[in-house]
């Protein structure tokens, strides 16, 4: 079967849509899955938290391979892909990207350059990941046209939890007119302190609000220091912090997710 394609999205900082990425994507690697990470944010904040603490001097990123397929350039199989000693492959992002995504507004099919590029990828990999930048930008909109499902990490902050109305309507659209085969995966919390009443009141809003309509996973992702350390390491939190609440709660997301899957793909079966 061709890869599922999920894009990790929210339009606000500081969600955990970089960890989440990472340590799903690894999750699925230690789960036996062959995945590619793909970092479509100019920050290169997935490339760096990976260890590439200098993705600017990377002779091949995605804005490579985006200003090829815009240029109507062969890229070749597997180029400017790096293999990550976690057993994840990584597309990784550099500051470029930011003037590729001013050069796409002219172009042809702009929505669709990452869905060009992924296309022939979905034949190696099980899972594509999707880290995605902190905006309602073009590069985000190629990566909802590109994607199959949609993972939404959300902080229990009233700013975040207020966002996600604009966000939807995003996806709602991109749907509609341009790829209506995306699916909402579900809404994850992120960077939950539940020794606090507010988050667990902002957390209690989300799936009073939301959860009728869209999935919301049941593990959380606890606050925590060692995520961050993780990051500035250059390693998933499963390699910094394998013992830590951080990893354990990744690693049941992971089971979800798996889960979630399993039963899609039985539905779909043919009754014997």
């Amino acid at each position: 079967m061709p890869a599922t394609i999920t894009a990790i999205i929210n339009q606000k900082g500081g969600t955990g849509k970089t960890c989440t990425c990472a340590s799903l994507g690894i999750g699925l690697a230690r789960e036996g899955k062959n995945v590619l990470l793909v970092d479509i944010d100019p920050q290169s904040s997935l490339t760096i938290s990976l260890g590439y603490d200098k993705p600017d001097d990377l002779p091949v990123t995605v804005a490579t391979l985006m200003m090829k397929a815009m240029n109507g350039e062969a890229i070749a199989q597997g180029e400017g892909i790096l293999h990550h000693r976690e057993v994840v492959d990584l597309l990784p992002s550099c500051i470029e990207l930011s003037g590729v995504e001013a050069a796409a507004v002219n172009a042809l099919s702009r929505e669709n350059i990452l869905k060009q590029i992924l296309a022939p990828l979905r034949k190696q990999y099980d899972h594509i990941l999707i880290d995605c930048s902190p905006s309602l930008s073009m590069l985000n909109l190629n990566a909802l046209s590109a994607a199959d499902n949609v993972i939404i990490p959300v902080q229990p902050q009233y700013l975040s939890a207020k966002g996600l109305v604009d966000l939807l309507n995003t996806i709602k659209k991109v749907k509609r007119q341009i790829n209506p085969k995306l699916r909402t995966e579900g809404i994850v919390m992120t960077m939950m302190d539940n020794r606090t009443n507010f988050a667990k009141e902002i957390n209690a809003l989300i799936r009073d609000t939301y959860g009728k309509h869209i999935h919301i996973f049941s593990t959380e992702i606890p606050l925590s220091v060692r995520a961050a350390e993780a990051s500035a390491a250059g390693v998933s939190i499963h390699t910094y912090d394998p013992r830590g609440k951080v990893a354990e709660a990744y690693r049941n997301l992971t089971k979800e997710v798996l889960n979630r899957e399993k039963q899609r793909q039985k539905a779909k079966s043919p009754c014997l």
